[in-house]
């Protein structure tokens, strides 16, 4: 790749090479890893990897700049949602442009901002404070792989000024968000004729009624929330996202599972609020047992990422106003994100980017291109105070 100047021409380059990497949640993301490492080599800048177990994907962060207090961390993740059952009207995988928009998988959500950040290194670099990159992996399963990495920041880098996660805003600041847990439930039920009730149990029929539970959790959870609390929704979400059972209509299924997440806002307690379906679970496992032994109900938590909150913000809110030109009040938004972990590090945390959460993760995801020029115009101004 030939750099020259950053501007939103080198950001366009370079977000199309991002998309072009499926880096879809189940996959390596260390091919668009290496893209970036390389990238980053060419402007002498040193690039260090946080690998997961398996060594198949990892998070990277480097430093733009001198290593200095009152700096910025950009961050973003690596990888995207699945495209598999969508229908898309071209490649996911290749931008495409019209009418104003930009198609591809990862242009909203939200490689456009780390496209930006990373189009903007050759500014960067000659600042007098520096810029610290971040980009994580398996953010879209619940924040796995940037705890990590947050890690390793906090005990290498001197303390910034604020952490601004690009997720996509429409440019505009953002103080607070829900946090996430998700759980998996496995029922195994004992096979039998579907005549035959009494002779087995469905794993199936298990399985509902511990989802119509978590039903009733989450209508209380709607009826008691505070609606003044500035989200949207108000309350805590418990939605069902997975459920799979069963092998024929004649046969009592043998085995079920289910997935769900609980996405609270600050204040909550979601070990608390599930307390009573983990009491539920363990009941149905002993009455189970007591007549088929080789039944079970088992559940896991999968992840868990922490709410942020407003908390601190005063300073990094003041900083980012005058890098976007934007005056409203800071807002809540009810997705959760990287934030919170970075917050509950001790980093000063907002969220601003380019794009809008409307498009993340549908089939033709696009970006406006005039939200590419918003950020471009954002990292511009970043560049300049920082220099």
């Amino acid at each position: 790749m030939t750099h020259s100047a950053p501007s939103l021409a080198s950001a366009r380059a370079i977000l199309d090479r991002l998309i072009a990497f499926d880096t879809t949640s189940h996959r390596s993301n260390l091919a668009l890893i290496e893209w970036v490492e390389s990238y980053l080599a060419e402007h002498s800048v040193k690039a260090a990897r946080v690998a997961d177990e398996s060594g198949d994907k990892a998070n990277l962060f480097a430093t733009c700049g001198p290593m200095v207090e009152g700096g910025v961390i950009l961050s973003g993740h690596s990888d995207v949602v699945p495209v598999e059952g969508q229908e898309w009207s071209s490649d996911p995988w290749t931008a495409r442009e019209e009418n104003g928009k930009l198609y591809g998988r990862g242009t909203s959500d939200m490689k456009g901002f780390v496209a930006l950040a990373l189009a903007w290194v050759p500014a960067f670099v000659r600042g007098s404070k520096p810029v610290h990159l971040a980009i994580s992996y398996d953010e879209e399963v619940g924040c796995k792989g940037a705890p990590a990495m947050i890690e390793r920041l906090r005990k290498t880098i001197p303390l910034p000024r604020v952490a601004i996660v690009g997720e996509p805003t429409s440019m505009r600041i953002v103080t607070g968000h829900k946090g996430i847990t998700v759980h998996e439930v496995q029922v195994r039920g004992h096979e039998a004729h579907s005549s035959l009730v009494n002779h087995g149990v469905s794993a199936n029929a298990v399985a509902i009624e511990l989802m119509h539970h978590l039903m009733e959790i989450a209508r209380d959870l709607r009826e008691n929330a505070d609606p003044e609390n500035g989200f949207d929704p108000p309350y805590p979400t418990l939605t069902v996202g997975v459920m799979e059972g069963g092998q024929a209509a004649n046969i009592l299924a043998g085995h079920a599972r289910f997935e769900f997440d609980l996405r609270c806002p600050p204040g909550y307690d979601a070990a608390e609020i599930l307390a009573p379906f983990y009491e539920a679970c363990a009941a149905q496992d002993a009455a189970l047992k007591g007549n088929f032994p080789d039944t079970r109900v088992h559940v896991e938590k999968l992840a868990s990422a922490p709410p942020m909150t407003d908390a601190g913000s005063e300073d990094a809110v003041a900083f980012v106003r005058r890098l976007t030109g934007e005056n409203s009040p800071p807002s809540n938004v009810a997705y959760a994100t990287e934030g919170g972990q970075f917050q509950q590090a001790g980093f000063p945390t907002l969220i601003c980017g380019p794009g809008s959460i409307e498009q993340a993760h549908q089939p033709d995801e696009w970006i406006a291109l005039d939200q590419l020029e918003a950020g471009t115009r954002f990292m511009a101004r970043l560049a300049e105070e920082l220099s």
